[in-house]
């Protein structure tokens, strides 16, 4: 099929379902996520739609998906990522955590590892600090700040100056998007700044991004590749796009 006919198709799903995601549209044009993708950039830079997590939409109603919908999707795939980024921790350690549904998943693994002791876990998440709660061997923080509730997390200018109180080992972060040119990127600015500051206060900084997210962009930076030391995603990772941002400077790519 030749790169025309596979763009008028593509126009042509959004037009009858108003969102298409790019695993749909791999399957029913029968080509690789790949070559969506790169159809998906074209059409991007011609103004023919918008690029947004996992898939487009029209350039008219380019938004994010919601935090319910992303919390129900790729579930196991995020437990396996939360297991990998549980292994990064050692007794003792202390980290910041983001609010997201992957890394509520870390919080679920953290959980049910009673030999992983003394951690000091501090989020602005409402969802990973309740996954956490009860368990008597971590002290949990939960950092206080302006209330979104559609994301079950604080966010804003109290947040971030009480990140900067910190120090810590780790800090996990779950952006929006993955990109070799652009790097991390994510929808809401106030997420943005979050994230930014807990990156900023950690030794050692980790991204997690499942393989829908690897190649996608969103509105703002997060960071630059260089900046990640640890990238965790999933065994459905394209490896033409891990080899891609390799060489845009991301540390050790872990499954």
């Amino acid at each position: 099929m030749w790169s025309q006919e596979r763009h008028d198709r593509i126009l042509s799903m959004l037009h009858e379902r108003h969102r298409v995601t790019t695993e749909t549209a791999a399957r029913e044009l029968g080509v690789s996520k790949e070559t969506v993708r790169r159809d998906l950039i074209e059409l991007e830079q011609n103004g023919k739609l918008s690029r947004v997590h996992g898939g487009a939409v029209p350039t008219a109603v380019a938004v994010e998906a919601s935090y319910a919908e992303r919390a129900q999707s790729r579930q196991r795939q995020k437990q396996a990522m939360g297991r990998v980024a549980a292994g990064l921790l050692r007794p003792g350690s202390t980290c910041l955590i983001d609010a997201g549904s992957t890394t509520r998943a870390l919080a679920q693994v953290l959980a049910q590892q009673p030999g992983l002791h003394g951690l000091r876990l501090i989020t602005n998440s409402v969802a990973v600090a309740d996954a956490l709660a009860g368990q008597g061997s971590h002290e949990v923080m939960l950092l206080g700040g302006d209330y979104h509730p559609d994301v079950q997390a604080s966010f804003g200018a109290f947040t971030i100056a009480e990140i900067a109180r910190h120090r810590v080992d780790l800090a996990f972060i779950s952006p929006t998007a993955l990109d070799a040119a652009m790097g991390a990127s994510s929808y809401v600015w106030a997420e943005v700044a979050l994230a930014q500051a807990m990156l900023g206060q950690a030794r050692q900084r980790v991204l997690l991004a499942d393989a829908s997210k690897l190649g996608q962009g969103s509105r703002m930076q997060v960071c630059r590749c260089s900046d990640i030391d640890v990238l965790i995603t999933d065994a459905d990772a394209d490896p033409q796009e891990l080899a891609r941002l390799r060489q845009a400077g991301i540390g050790e790519v872990l499954f």
